[in-house]
């Protein structure tokens, strides 16, 4: 590996300390990459990858094979182990089968290969091309639920207060509370606030202010169908426990789950919970993509056309019938490749 590093690294002209500059790893740890006196780390791996454009699957079958030596390549016993450890890797493989694809296995790949490629554009915060993402954003969210302000109108609303003749008030709103919403998640990530049911509460109340004050920030008081989106006078569900159980679920999986399969469960656990009478889309699209830029991602934006709005809202409810759980989590992943390659291609140009 040290050989492939280090021949990449030339071929493409660069200096061990333009590397590091780039990627934000430290030069020294560059230099013993390629002497082979330190391993890099999986997604410093992938990173070194994507700037020396060296295919990632040998690359990484040469890290591993080097990890395996490293750690029991003198023991007396490695062959019989590592034997072991094939029949074993295979059967987790075989059992695991159903819970990731391997046609979202290779989107996960390809996205980390776009985030990795676009790491030395960083940082897109407050930039031109941020701002454009997160306006897109708004408008798109708003008009999944039946907003008819376009993206042009959006924009005018809420980055120069202008009023547009012929729409509602609750669009205006809509479209205002939107972008503070969007500013108030941007904010728990600045702080590194943990993210639990008082800041959930909080984007709901952001969401709905002015719009439906008695709901806003409050829990639904009747039980719905998921079905078939009913609603039905009944002693509620004890939701604030359904929330918590969601955030601890969370907590516990957040390093162990790809963030793409983090985010978009979240989202549908959300849904599934549907702790609000009104708001639950674009509370739960907000806080999927809290996770996503939390993990160093970008915003997941659903395109705001009716094909994607079918798409959308077809996987979702598979994925909340229980008939098809991961076309939702592919959906969110085609969505997050797309602006990935969006801002790549902006951010070099």
């Amino acid at each position: 590996m040290k050989t492939l590093l280090k021949t990449a690294r030339e071929q493409k002209g660069l200096k061990t300390r333009e590397v590091a500059q780039i990627l934000s790893i430290d030069q020294a740890l560059i230099s013993k990459f390629e002497t082979g006196t330190r391993k890099p780390t999986r997604e410093q791996l992938i990173k070194l990858a994507a700037l020396l454009e060296i295919d990632l699957e040998p690359l990484m079958i040469i890290w591993l094979k080097e990890k395996i030596i490293q750690e029991i390549g003198h023991e007396e016993f490695a062959l019989q182990a590592l034997k072991a450890a094939k029949e074993e890797i295979k059967s987790n493989r075989e059992s695991s089968v159903k819970k990731v694809s391997a046609l979202l296995q290779k989107l996960l790949d390809e996205i980390d290969l776009l985030k990795a490629k676009l790491h030395p554009f960083r940082p897109l915060e407050n930039s031109t091309l941020q701002q454009i993402i997160e306006l897109e954003f708004t408008h798109s969210s708003n008009w999944i639920e039946g907003n008819t302000l376009t993206l042009t109108e959006t924009d005018l609303v809420v980055n120069e207060g202008q009023t547009i003749e012929g729409k509602s008030m609750r669009e205006h709103l809509e479209a205002i509370n939107h972008q503070e919403a969007l500013a108030f998640i941007k904010s728990v990530i600045q702080k590194n606030t943990p993210f639990g049911e008082k800041e959930l509460l909080s984007l709901h109340s952001i969401i709905l202010r002015g719009i439906v004050p008695k709901e806003a920030g409050h829990y639904r008081n009747i039980s719905i169908s998921i079905k078939d989106n009913s609603f039905i006078p009944a002693e509620p569900p004890t939701i604030s426990k359904e929330i918590d159980a969601l955030f601890n679920w969370y907590e516990s999986n957040k390093n162990s789950i790809h963030p793409i399969i983090l985010a978009a469960t979240v989202k549908e656990r959300l849904m599934t919970i549907h702790p609000f009478i009104n708001g639950n889309g674009k509370v739960s699209r907000l806080i999927m993509n809290l996770i996503l830029l939390q993990h160093g991602y970008q915003i997941a934006n659903i395109k705001a056309n009716e094909n994607e709005r079918m798409l959308y809202y077809q996987t979702l409810k598979a994925s909340l019938t229980r008939e098809n759980k991961e076309n939702f989590i592919v959906f969110v992943a085609q969505n997050e490749k797309a602006n990935l390659e969006k801002c790549l291609e902006s951010s070099s140009q």
